[in-house]
């Protein structure tokens, strides 16, 4: 809103009078005194307060119709007086008029300024007016309070005495800088600004320029905020942020070092806990191994005085015919008896030798020793001690293809084809023919004993490698029901595997692949 002046409102009183002369000219009825009146209206603009304004108005208007009408109107006709007055009070109601805008103009103006001023005096912040040479022409409450100068004695004077010493020597130039392109902006951006107070002491501020002109003069608003309590307010958050990562860092160090406490203390106590379930097992092993041990012995009392007896009551026998056979024409009957002690020694050694060999390997102390040997020369040497229990008819045929080396235990591949064959020998008839066939594999040799005798029956086969298990077709031929069981044991033993097919009647073929070991 623009400032209304008294000269404007002197010069439009001026103005009036010379008008109503130029009416009193024209008209010729017109009084100068009508002037006097518009004059008085138009100063009653300077009344206190809008009512005092309407007051003066109408007790003029009221004063100019009494004048026509006492003094103005003597002599003139009727018509004529009341025209005058009524021309009169129309253009004192216009210059009321223009008078009540004017009035209100200036109320409007007023409230402004007290607004402004209430709005410079009660900011938080410190406000500068300076000219373009940086000289303070205003500075509210909160500057003098941020500064600690009264206001007296901030104005005019250079506003770089309100910086450190360190920034008064460049400050002109920036000032100038800004004076070069003027804009709305926050001074110190990127980098702390410091202010200095009236006892020497520094402190940061925020500062924001504004600019604008009045009659072609530049002037600059300066916004100043002592942020001193921010300051430190943020380095106590970052002091306290910092804190804070220390204890977070101590309490990662601590979470790691708990989660590799629990870990260890997991696998410890995995750790024991497996170790219990291996001793679980192994005592589980050791117990049925003690248990299997025990069947073998109770098995082997049982067997002892059932299968001993026979060949010990043969043997006794044909010792006392033997010797009483000493005539040169009974040599037959001395060597028949002397066979039937032979026959039943070697099934003795044999019953002791499985017992033993059992025994051994549920113990666990059965030794392998790997070595590579000839099978030229080893199953040569096999065939002829195995042919001591053929019966009546009865011989061995070897077939070996491929490879006449081989590497394994050759004691307990002996021992495998030992039971094998022996078994084949009992469970065959007279007159036929055992098969004894090696050949080559991708990893060591595939070994076939085959017989044409009796056969097992089907409800037997799923039970032949079980301790002291016989078929149910031969009850009358002696036998201990380990064969089976060692040739399996000794087939694991040596990391091969045993097949066996049988048909009933028509003979059984057991299959052995044992791999190439190698010689440690």
């Amino acid at each position: 809103m623009r400032l209304v002046k008294q000269s404007t409102v002197i010069i439009a009183s001026l103005l009036v009078y010379l008008a109503t002369l130029a009416l009193t000219y024209r008209l010729g009825d017109y009084r100068p005194s009508v002037s006097g009146l518009l004059i008085v209206i138009l100063l009653s603009a300077f009344a206190r307060g809008w009512l005092a304004t309407l007051l003066v108005g109408i007790g003029s208007m009221f004063t100019m119709t009494m004048l026509i009408l006492l003094i103005d109107g003597d002599g003139l006709p009727i018509t004529q007086a009341i025209l005058s007055q009524l021309y009169a009070l129309l253009i004192l109601g216009l210059t009321m008029g223009l008078v009540l805008y004017l009035k209100k103009i200036q109320q409007n103006y007023d409230n402004e300024k007290t607004h402004l001023a209430s709005l410079f005096d009660n900011t938080t912040e410190g406000i500068l007016l300076t000219s373009r040479e940086g000289l303070i022409i205003l500075a509210n409450p909160a500057a003098e309070r941020i500064f600690g100068y009264t206001a007296s004695e901030l104005v005019g004077r250079s506003v770089d005495f309100l910086l450190p010493d360190r920034s008064q020597g460049h400050h002109p130039q920036l000032r100038e800088k800004f004076h070069h392109q003027p804009t709305n902006r926050r001074m110190g951006t990127g980098r702390d600004l410091f202010a200095k107070r009236k006892d020497g002491s520094e402190f940061p501020v925020e500062v924001s320029l504004s600019h604008y002109k009045r009659d072609e003069q530049a002037f600059v608003i300066a916004f100043i905020v002592d942020i001193t309590e921010r300051k430190r307010v943020v380095q106590e958050l970052e002091k306290q942020q910092q804190e804070l990562k220390k204890v977070n860092e101590r309490i990662q160090g601590l979470n790691v070092e708990l989660e590799f406490k629990v870990e260890e203390r997991t696998r410890g106590l995995q750790d024991a806990l497996h170790q219990v379930e291996i001793s679980q097992a192994e005592m589980k092993q050791l117990l049925e191994r003690e248990r299997e041990l025990s069947e073998i012995k109770s098995r082997f009392v049982s067997l002892a005085s059932h299968e001993f007896r026979t060949p010990l009551t043969t043997i006794l026998t044909s010792a006392t015919l033997a010797s009483s056979y000493s005539k040169q024409d009974q040599v037959e009957l001395r060597k028949k008896h002397l066979n039937r002690i032979e026959e039943s020694v070697v099934f003795l050694n044999g019953l002791l030798h499985d017992f033993l060999s059992l025994g051994k390997i549920e113990e666990g102390k059965l030794t392998v020793e790997i070595g590579e040997f000839n099978l030229n020369e080893f199953l040569p040497d096999l065939v002829e001690e195995m042919n001591i229990q053929l019966q009546a008819g009865q011989r061995i045929q070897v077939k070996l293809t491929g490879s006449h080396t081989f590497s394994t235990d050759k004691r307990l591949l002996k021992n495998i084809l030992i039971n094998l064959i022996s078994n084949a020998i009992k469970f065959s008839f007279s007159n036929s023919v055992i098969e004894l066939n090696l050949q080559d594999t991708p990893t060591g040799k595939s070994i076939a004993v085959k017989d044409y005798g009796m056969g097992i029956p089907p409800e037997d086969l799923p039970h032949l490698f079980s301790n002291f298990s016989r078929g149910s077709n031969v009850n009358q031929i002696q036998g201990t029901g380990l064969g089976l069981t060692l040739v399996k044991r000794y087939a694991d033993i040596l990391k091969g595997t045993v097949t066996l097919h049988s048909e009933l009647g028509k003979g059984t073929v057991v299959t052995l692949e044992i791999p190439n070991l190698k010689v440690s």
